[in-house]
């Protein structure tokens, strides 16, 4: 039984990190980051847990967080972003707020961003904590409130008094709890695939905290990829995909890796614990489902039998039901397509999401 728990630990960590989240002075510092070198493309990049060794692709800054601060702590919270212009000339005086997924960071927005930025609309972009180029505690209490209300304090420094929010996958997790504590600055809310469209701790036994950080330390190149590529991918493999698993296999070598690894293990027990499927019908604001109807992504399938696994991650059921119990939603299937709809199937992503996003004008 031990052996059998842990070799599927070690699947479920590699889900875990593949699977693509105090009240602030209003003076709080933003600092820019200097420009980065690329690794090199020749053979397997390696990276630091904070990125530092890899340039996004639009400058970033640094938002000094007074979150979770107390007596003793001398570890400042740095939260990165980036903060784009629309294309010169076309401004339409609206914001967009992306939320990364939990395997990812912001860059993988590159895209994203410039399209929307060529529509007119200014694009926020952060890391949250203990993502991409932002800071990995030594300790942090992890909850999508915490993480909402460090985006809003984020928002708040840079004047922004209301935006769409985007999330995709974990992130679409955050965004709708960042859409039910501030409604007031949600003007639309756009889920991509979002993960807790279920409550996997209803059908899937739970693995601790401590189980989940060892199995991680143990992931590797290999592992990475071999998971996007089934779970993301449908087993049909693109050159393009291949930065976004170096971003997440180059930092398995660094000296600091334990860090990533324990925080990685803390966002994975949030994702499982704290569900957002029994609020749907709280969501006020105009809300667009974008659904690649062939993804299955589910924390935990490893750990139940063939017959429950089968049920869960069931996006060509989940995205009809999510539109069903949000009130004022709007649902479009993308046939054919994974978890990865903005990286997977550009063009029939961005369609739609801007005609979403127009029609706030």
């Amino acid at each position: 039984m031990t052996r059998y728990f842990s070799s599927n630990l070690i699947a479920t960590a590699a889900a875990f990190i593949s699977l693509s989240l105090a009240s602030l002075p209003a003076n709080a510092a933003t600092t820019s980051e200097p420009a980065k070198t690329s690794a090199s493309t020749t053979s397997r990049p390696a990276y630091d847990i904070d990125l530092s060794n890899y340039q996004y692709p639009y400058p970033v800054s640094f938002f000094e967080l007074n979150s979770q601060q107390h007596a003793g702590t001398t570890e400042p919270l740095k939260m990165a972003y980036m903060d784009v212009a629309p294309t010169s000339g076309k401004s339409n005086g609206k914001t967009v707020v992306l939320m990364h997924g939990k395997n990812f960071n912001s860059a993988y927005w590159r895209d994203t961003i410039k399209a929307l930025t060529s529509a007119g609309y200014r694009v926020i972009a952060p890391d949250q904590i203990s993502f991409g180029k932002s800071t990995k505690p030594i300790a942090y209490q992890y909850s999508f409130q915490q993480l909402a209300n460090n985006t809003k304090q984020l928002l708040d420094s840079l004047g922004i008094e209301k935006a769409s929010i985007l999330g995709h996958s974990m992130g679409g997790m955050l965004a709708t709890r960042f859409s039910l504590m501030f409604s007031d600055f949600t003007q639309q809310l756009i889920l991509v695939n979002p993960i807790g469209l279920e409550d996997w701790k209803t059908k899937v036994p739970y693995a601790s905290i401590d189980a989940i950080y060892k199995s991680t330390l143990a992931t590797n190149y290999e592992q990475v990829k071999q998971y996007q590529l089934t779970s993301y991918y449908d087993n049909k493999w693109q050159p393009g995909y291949d930065e976004w698993v170096n971003l997440l296999a180059g930092i398995t070598k660094d000296k600091d890796y334990p860090r990533f690894a324990w925080n990685a293990a803390l966002t994975a027990d949030m994702i499982f614990t704290q569900p957002v499927v029994y609020e749907f019908g709280q969501v006020s604001m105009p809300t667009l489902l974008i659904i690649g109807t062939r993804d299955r992504s589910a924390l935990g399938k490893d750990r139940v039998s063939g017959e429950v696994k089968a049920s869960l991650g069931r996006y060509d059921r989940l995205g009809k039901q999510t539109a069903e119990a949000i009130p004022n939603a709007k649902l479009v299937e993308l046939d054919n397509v994974g978890h990865m709809p903005h990286i997977e199937t550009f063009d029939r992503f961005i369609e739609p999401l801007v005609s979403f996003l127009d029609e706030s004008k």
